[in-house]
């Protein structure tokens, strides 16, 4: 099983952006598809954004499609969100998670990002 481990988050004004990593270890990082989930105070955690082993093919959920970013370097075992134009409902604890199939296999701890107005 794959350990993931998440940075990057923080408080940024509306429009901001940020920069999300999470880092893996454990087993062979490139042949997970990798995830960000996000769950809001008294919400459930919801998808953000997934790519596929390869880095080949991303699919985002439509509340951040043309301002998310993800990304994937299989060389450093890292996952990257990258989150422009953000605005005050991107505030949550944002999780990457490794997927087998459809299945998440690991979640990360989560990181905290809070979108002042």
């Amino acid at each position: 099983q794959v350990q993931l481990v998440e940075s990057g988050g923080g408080l940024v004004q509306a429009g901001g952006s940020l920069r999300l990593s999470c880092v893996a270890s454990g087993r062979t990082f490139s042949t997970y598809t990798m995830a960000w989930f996000r769950q809001a105070p008294g919400k459930e955690r919801e998808f953000v954004a997934r790519i596929s082993s390869a880095g080949g093919a991303t699919y985002y959920a439509d509340s951040v499609k043309g301002r998310f970013t993800i990304s994937r370097d299989n060389a450093k075992s890292t996952v990257y969100l990258q989150m422009n134009n953000l605005r005050p409902e991107d505030t949550a604890v944002y999780y990457c998670a490794a997927r087998v199939g459809a299945l998440v296999e690991s979640w990360g701890q989560g990181t905290q990002v809070t979108v002042s107005s």
